[in-house]
């Protein structure tokens, strides 16, 4: 019997079955639990969510005579109404698109509650766990339908990291670039979701390292780096030990580190022997990591990255590699460039009209060496007479707002 109470009457014992709210408005990332701790209550009642679904065959129930929501008995009924309800199907087509400035602070709070969401499922599986995919799978349909409305938002702001969240916000991050890459190659909805769902998992065997390798703010060891090599097989167990676990989140977890030359780990596969979706991760992987911020190096400039990443032969499918940057643009969000009057800027957003047309916001004049009134240039209006002439490298420059110049919030990723 599944019951639908108001917070206010859960008690230590009960299961936990479902909560009635989105997975943004609580701090638990599993459910289907029981209550073992007072603590978890005051969790509840402190956050936005107002009705929990139980399962009084799995704990306990209500006090006798108490008044319910409402009272269901076949379980898969339940599950499928509270689906429904809670995370519709909406293809890409419903979803309109929008500007980067509408988008970036809807982007901002999803990238907030997934890092919580992401430490949370992480702290699971080290405690051993199982994975729990259903519980992800919201998660997945925020990323997705963000990314949908304006793909650069997320993206960039899941780039901005401190090196204590950079394993859960790299795997935000790699989610949000699955879905916008997936959708760049014409995979279908059901797929692209798929991929996303094996981004946010591809790199849970990370869990599974010592700690003190995994943030280590130097270089690794040979002995160190071998220790890290075992990462995907790891991340494969624990998938393969819990429910629900598609078969492409699988292969991603397991292969994201081959290369088309066969020197990738952990099996040397190469060339075609690898899939689709393991090189679709490989690439989404690489370019996130280098173009954050570590303890040990500064992260490259998006546009910087995807020119060395191209001259890397062998490494990623050339097919899969164009399409990846077309998703992204040649020059991505938070590319520090100049144009040819001589003044330099930040790219905020992509053009639909060409890769080299991107919107760019203007604030510094290196003809008079001093900053200027931000202003913003559309690159693809046939009216200007700008043009990029080159990247500018950030660390040259040293504009501490270069972040909240592209984005427009205050203090972002410090």
């Amino acid at each position: 019997m599944l019951k639908r109470i108001h917070v206010d009457q859960l008690q230590v014992g009960m299961h936990l079955k479902e909560f009635c709210g989105s997975w943004m408005d609580h701090p638990f990332w599993r459910t289907g639990f029981v209550i073992k701790d007072p603590k978890d209550i005051e969790l509840i009642l402190a956050s936005k969510i107002k009705e929990v679904m139980i399962d009084c065959s799995k704990g306990l129930d209500v006090p006798a005579g108490a008044p319910v929501v409402s009272e269901i008995e076949d379980t898969s009924v339940a599950i499928e109404s509270k689906s429904t309800e809670m995370a519709p199907t909406i293809s890409p087509q419903e979803i309109a698109p929008v500007t980067a400035s509408q988008e970036v602070v809807r982007a901002a709070r999803i990238c907030q509650q997934a890092k919580a969401a992401v430490v949370s499922m992480f702290e699971e599986v080290r405690m051993g766990n199982a994975v729990d995919v259903g519980g992800a799978r919201q998660l997945v349909e925020d990323i997705t339908e963000s990314v949908s409305r304006n793909p650069g938002a997320i993206i960039s702001l899941a780039r901005l990291k401190t090196a204590d969240d950079y394993t859960y916000m790299h795997s935000v991050a790699v989610c949000a670039m699955m879905v916008a890459l997936a959708k760049q190659l014409g995979l279908d909805e059901s797929q692209t979701r798929l991929c996303a769902m094996a981004g946010l998992l591809h790199d849970v065997g990370k869990v599974a390292m010592p700690t003190d390798v995994l943030n280590k703010p130097g270089k690794l060891t040979d002995a160190e780096f071998d220790i890290m090599r075992t990462h995907p097989t790891e991340g494969y167990k624990m998938l393969m030990a819990s429910k629900g676990v598609d078969a492409v989140s699988l292969d991603v977890v397991l292969h994201h580190h081959e290369k088309m030359d066969g020197s990738g780990y952990p099996e040397k596969l190469k060339g075609d022997e690898i899939s689709l979706y393991a090189k679709m991760g490989a690439v989404c992987d690489v370019y996130d990591a280098i173009t954050s911020n570590r303890p040990y190096k500064s992260g490259w400039d998006p546009a910087e990255s995807l020119r060395r990443m191209a001259e890397w032969k062998g490494h990623f499918d050339p097919k899969v590699f164009q399409a990846f940057v077309k998703s992204m643009g040649i020059y991505p969000v938070g590319s520090l460039v100049r144009l040819k009057s001589g003044r330099i800027g930040v790219v905020t957003e992509q053009s639909a009209k060409s890769l080299t047309t991107p919107l760019i916001k203007v604030f510094f004049s290196s003809k008079s060496n001093m900053r200027i009134v931000p202003v913003m240039v559309d690159l693809s209006q046939p009216t200007t007479l700008e043009k990029i002439i080159c990247r500018e490298d950030p660390a040259m420059w040293n504009f501490p707002d270069l972040n909240e110049l592209w984005s427009g919030l205050p203090n972002l990723g410090k």
